[in-house]
């Protein structure tokens, strides 16, 4: 699991790249050698959770990962916060990343 934001520009890309930066940072992967299976080989979902899901781009968040097949899906979630004018928000974005052999 993990978030990301983007403070200024609200671009929902950016925040979902930095969710899946973070949640990489907070997993580990050992069983490897012990299953005789490669990196390479892992099914890889990721699913991202913001406020517009449409304008998320699935490829540039796909090349976040290093390894294996990629599938992102955007999903309604996450948190927009808007400024007193109403000219800018916080966008944030939740992920998930799921590993399938």
């Amino acid at each position: 699991m993990g978030m990301g934001v983007d403070v200024h520009g609200q671009d929902y890309t950016t925040a979902a790249c930095r969710a899946v930066s973070d949640a990489l940072r907070h997993s580990s992967l050992n069983f490897f050698s012990a299953s005789g299976k490669s990196r390479d080989e892992m099914d890889i979902e990721v699913i991202i959770a913001v406020a517009e899901p449409d304008s998320v781009n699935t490829q540039q968040v796909a090349d976040e990962i290093p390894y294996g097949k990629v599938l992102v899906r955007a999903t309604r979630g996450g948190l927009d916060i808007p400024d007193q004018s109403g000219s800018d928000s916080i966008v944030i974005a939740n992920a998930a990343i799921l590993v399938h052999f």
